[in-house]
């Protein structure tokens, strides 16, 4: 019968039945755990970004983190299980505290979500939340919760008023997403208007300013943003701050007044495990309090009376956008089906007078949160004055010891202070007083951004860089027309399967110093990297992927194997004797095995394709083949003195179809400010701003040189250059340095050291 789980008399055996109880505490200290990492990480990345309205990156509300959060709340909704101690007490109390503390953290990224999605996000919370309050109610009625019962229904409230905030604010994020991308697209015009307008300035000067306006209109539209400096996000944030308060409130009163309570004697099934639970979500609590409350002190710091906020009767106002989902569903006819007059009418009735009810709601909750900002302000404002006076008394004792150091430092950054961003915040109705706020704080991010992309250059890059010539000439000399064509049709190139083939001859040929090989490797790789950008985002039609991939799989062997293909390209090095027939064995090898693929193409007509589909080895043995036979056409009409040179000229190609491709770099950073989606274009935008600082020198370093006259869709294309090249058109020159630099031979090689 002990198999059976019944005892020597027949009676159910319950004993083993707790014996988990312990690990399953543990399970949910593991759950609290990753959401106390979660908050600490936004919390620590938002004071470190200066963002203190602590954007909700890792500690999102998704399905994990409501999964999490079921398993977190495993003590609140414990119905039968006895908590006769303190420490188990103040835990079922910690759990419902710990509840408000996710979800006032976790609401700006309702920003970033999907209508559908964030719909079904809320669903999932909502019932979390009626399910802790539901069984917290009954063990209030059964005698488990027996202390505390006043904090509990206090923290019930807070609960029920946060989930109506969350739930009414997410009406709102559609309508200003779709309002701020109009705002956006209707700015980003005035800057390119503003930038085409200007004279005068340099590329490089015109972008960075772009990309400071940019900058603020992306950070200000960031659905994140408008959620967190929203009135609903602020109200949330003060029920957080009393949450917390009530907790520690609590926990103070049990250890420093123990004669107000009588704790009954006994043991929890959950045993020692209930003081972990009690600790972590404690400290989890105070942690993930600090963005709420930020975002809280940082409302009310903005809107205090010494910034100079209007207040009255417009502190008050409703906004449209507030009602704006509830005003466009109560006007849509219902899709329901219903063929009875009578019936339909009494639905569509209902309809009415529901959608009233929530804008009643919606609107009640509006007035409630800006009257909490009110009340804040009020009580805030005196602390804020008084530290203000302090800050104020401290800047004019200091003032005499610093000027001549102040004035050089804002004589030096003079010039970019005098940009007047303001007009390119975007902002909601009733914003208006945040504009200059919002401004100052969005525009140190852009230095910081670019000074820390210019300690990350491609130095190895802009060495290579350094060697090409004037027009960038080796565009259309890499691959020349008089090359025989081995098939029908020639594939299209891309920027990046020359370059890997070219790096390919440059390391198999022989007596070349393995340091400048090297140096070759490493500054093909960074330039690779932004070459794999540009044409991911230029080629939009993708009609390059196929070629693209071809040239991943050769630069893979390249770098790491120095091999092209299956072909050993150090050994080949070593066996040849001379740098004409190194490149005759590159090419036979190419040629034998296009040769193959055509001939089972004419042989099975089910093989034949598109030669942007061609199989990646072919395209890439197609490449070395054209490559290769263009140069020993070069090194015939030069009457064998490019031999010695071949190396030379080689790198100079790579450094010309590079420096050609980075052409679109200003095309591709303005596309990324643009491209995206509202939730994610904040982080492009900074992206880009990084790239800038990245590729400063290298964008300085191209205004030296002639680019041909071609459009911006021409430019990205190497096959566009090739065909300009091939006409032999003639290049303008832009600079006169770009002249000084360029050099009268046509000889598409430098000397290296």
């Amino acid at each position: 019968m002990g198999k059976l789980g019944c005892n020597i008399n027949g009676y159910l055996d319950d004993t083993k039945f707790r014996e988990p109880m312990p690990w399953i505490g543990l399970y949910v200290v593991a759950a609290s755990l990753v959401f106390l990492i979660s908050m600490a990480v936004d919390a620590i990345q938002g004071i470190r970004n200066r963002k203190f309205w602590f954007p909700s990156k890792f500690s999102s509300l998704n399905a994990t983190s409501l999964t999490l959060l079921a398993v977190a709340m495993k003590l609140s909704v414990d119905l039968n299980t006895s908590m006769p101690r303190r420490q188990e007490q103040l835990a079922k109390l910690s759990t419902t505290v710990f509840i408000c503390t996710v979800m006032g953290n976790s609401m700006p990224s309702l920003g970033t979500m999907e209508n559908k999605e964030m719909f079904m996000n809320i669903m999932a919370l909502g019932i979390l939340v009626i399910t802790v309050i539901v069984n917290i109610c009954i063990q209030l009625a059964t005698g488990v919760v027996y202390v505390f019962w006043k904090e509990q229904v206090f923290i019930m409230i807070i609960m029920l008023v946060l989930l109506l905030l969350l739930s009414f604010s997410a009406l709102t994020v559609p309508t200003t997403k779709q309002y701020l991308e109009l705002k956006y697209n209707k700015k980003h015009q005035v800057a390119l208007k503003e930038s085409s307008s200007e004279t005068g300035k340099t590329v490089v000067d015109k972008l960075r300013q772009d990309l400071m306006k940019y900058w603020v209109m992306a950070h200000t539209c960031s659905p994140q943003f408008v959620m967190g400096r929203s009135v609903t996000c602020t109200a949330a944030g003060a029920f957080c701050l009393l949450s917390a308060a009530i907790l520690a409130e609590a926990m103070l009163r049990s250890y420093f007044m123990p004669w107000s309570f009588k704790f009954c004697s006994g043991e929890s099934d959950y045993k020692w495990s209930t003081t972990f639970v009690l600790v972590i979500q404690t400290i989890a609590v105070g942690i993930g309090t600090i963005a709420p409350a930020c975002r809280w002190f940082t409302a009310i710091h903005f809107s205090c009376p010494r910034k100079g906020n209007q207040s009255g009767t417009k502190e008050f106002k409703v906004e449209h956008y507030w009602i704006h989902s509830l005003v466009e569903m109560k006007e849509c006819p219902l899709t329901l089906q219903v063929h009875n007059r009578h019936y339909r009418k009494l639905v569509h009735d209902a309809k009415y007078k529901f959608l009233d009810l929530c804008i009643i709601v919606q609107t009640g909750i509006v007035l409630t949160s800006k009257l909490i900002r009110c009340i804040s302000v009020f009580f805030v404002s005196q602390i804020l004055s008084s530290c203000n006076c302090c800050k104020e008394l401290t800047r004019k004792f200091k003032f005499n010891k610093s000027v001549s150091s102040t004035q050089s430092a804002s004589e030096s950054h003079q010039p970019r202070l005098k940009l007047d961003l303001s007009h390119f915040v975007l902002h909601l109705e009733g914003e208006d007083n945040l504009v200059q706020t919002m401004m100052k704080c969005s525009r140190d991010p852009t230095e910081h951004w670019m000074r820390r992309g210019e300690k990350r250059r491609p130095k190895y890059l802009i060495k290579l860089l350094e060697m090409s010539t004037r027009g960038f000439m080796g565009v259309g000399k890499f691959d020349s027309n008089q090359v025989p064509s081995l098939g029908s049709e020639e594939p299209p190139n891309c920027w990046a399967l020359p370059v890997v083939t070219l790096t390919s001859i440059a390391v198999a040929i022989p007596n070349i110093s393995p340091r400048l090989i090297k140096e070759l490797i490493l500054s093909v790789n960074e330039g690779l990297m932004y070459v794999r950008t540009i044409e991911s985002d230029l080629d939009a039609k993708g009609d390059l992927i196929n070629i693209r991939k071809a040239a991943e799989v050769v630069w893979l062997g390249v770098e790491f194997y120095h091999k092209w293909l299956d072909v050993d390209l150090r050994k080949l090095s070593l066996q040849g004797e001379s740098p004409k027939e190194t490149l005759q064995q590159l090419v036979d090898i190419a040629k034998s095995r296009l040769m193959e693929f055509h001939k089972a193409s004419h042989t099975n007509l089910c093989l034949k394709q598109s030669p942007s589909n061609w199989p990646i080895k072919v395209l890439a043995a197609n490449s070395m083949y054209r490559i290769g036979q263009t140069l020993l056409l070069t090194a015939e009409r030069k009457n064998g003195q490019v031999h010695e040179k071949l190396y030379e000229a080689v790198a100079v190609m790579i450094s010309d179809i590079l420096g050609a491709c980075l052409t679109n770099l200003q095309r591709f950073i303005s596309m990324r400010c643009l491209s995206t989606a509202i939730e994610k274009r904040e982080e492009s935008v900074r992206d880009a701003v990084c790239c800038f600082g990245k590729t400063l020198k290298i964008l300085k370093l191209q205004e030296q040189r002639a680019v041909p006259s071609l459009d911006p869709y021409q430019i990205a294309c190497i096959d566009e250059w090739r065909s300009l090249y091939m006409q032999k058109k003639p290049l303008p020159s832009y600079t006169a340095e770009s002249e000084i630099a360029s050099s009268d031979s046509s000889d598409v090689y430098l000397t290296i050291e």
